[in-house]
Parts: structure tokens; C-alpha cells; sequence
């Protein structure tokens, strides 16, 4: 499972700075990763983890901007085509999922 956050938030006055910053540190520290300026993903072993993360970025939400949670497949992550300056890219690699016998 692939949960992606995605966002648009003001950076006008100073203090929109410091709570862009603060959402996108809160982020990373969260284990996501940077996919594109404003969009953050992070791979989960089960729904479950997604939901543990999920309520964990709605914690850390700003007070103004947009923010959208979108949480896709191992199989609809791998379907999908990435391209830059119209060359197709690869995807990035998903990680392993820790198997008990």
C-alpha cells in the first residue's frame, strides 16, 4: 500500500512559511518522501500502517492551504507511467514486505 499526500499550501507572509515548513518536516520525519514539489509518498506494509499514517498527517494539517490523502495499491502504484522532458522514467522501488513463517 502507497500512501501519497498531496498539497497546496500559502507561502505568502512568514508565518505561512513557517507552517509549510513545519508540515513538510513533519512529513519527512513521518518516513515520506518528496515524489514531485508537492506531493510526499511512503510505502506501507498493510492498510493498517497506511491508517496509522494517515491519522498522523491529519494531526500535523496546517490551518490554511488544501491537502489531499490518497492511499493506492502496490498494483495501481505499478501501473503508473512517469515521464520527464518526455523520456518515461522507472518507478521507484517498493520495499520488500518482511514475511513470517
Amino acid at each position: 500500500m502507497w500512501v501519497l499526500v498531496l498539497f497546496d499550501l500559502p507561502t505568502e507572509t512568514k508565518a505561512d512559511k513557517k507552517r509549510y515548513t513545519k508540515f513538510r518536516k513533519d512529513l519527512i520525519e513521518g518516513g515520506f518522501t518528496m515524489f514531485q514539489f508537492s506531493i510526499y509518498l511512503r510505502h506501507c506494509s498493510s492498510r493498517e500502517n497506511a491508517d496509522v499514517h494517515v491519522k498522523r498527517v491529519k494531526k500535523s494539517l496546517p490551518v490554511h492551504g488544501h491537502v489531499g490523502i490518497l492511499c493506492i495499491t502496490d498494483k495501481q502504484f505499478g501501473m503508473m507511467e512517469l515521464f520527464s522532458n518526455q523520456k518515461e522514467e522507472k518507478l521507484p522501488d517498493i520495499p520488500q514486505q518482511l514475511e513470517l513463517f
